[in-house]
């Protein structure tokens, strides 16, 4: 699965480690990545301010971005987007309609979510608002979690 923000340098980052964590802590066997709907910043670690807010809690923080290209669909069963705009920008990309299937909203997966299914993009922010994404990827850990576990 791939986690898919604009840049892939904030969110998508946040969550892929967050999750990739997840899964190594259950024995998992699940492949995680993350990617972007734009390739800025291809080649670029994720940004500093992602890679703190991972560190203060305890994630790791390699990464190295890139673009989500449309044969890719073919390699994911879940592509995961961190907004409602990602997942517009995917299913314009997606090759027919058992592919645009496929794409979700991370937040779907917290019951708490509400209508707000949106995680904001800290990227003029400040390090409050790097600490409020991941606690918002953290709140849908369980339940993709529990997706995950249905399709293996």
């Amino acid at each position: 699965m791939t986690f898919v923000c604009t840049g892939n340098i904030c969110r998508s980052p946040i969550a892929e480690q967050v999750f990739r964590h997840h899964v190594e802590e259950e024995g998992l066997d699940v492949e995680v990545d993350s990617s972007g709907t734009d390739g800025w910043h291809a080649g670029d670690p994720a940004d500093s301010r992602s890679v703190a807010a991972l560190r203060r809690a305890g994630y790791r923080t390699s990464h190295s971005a890139r673009r989500f290209e449309r044969e890719w669909f073919a390699r994911y069963d879940l592509i995961v987007a961190l907004d409602d705009g990602h997942r517009r920008a995917l299913r314009t990309l997606a090759p027919d309609a058992e592919e645009r299937g496929k794409i979700r909203l991370l937040r779907e997966f917290d019951p708490d979510a509400g209508d707000d299914l949106d995680v904001p993009d800290p990227y003029y922010g400040s390090r409050a608002d790097f600490d409020h994404v991941l606690r918002l990827v953290e709140a849908a850990m369980p339940g993709l979690l529990d997706e995950i576990r249905k399709k293996l």
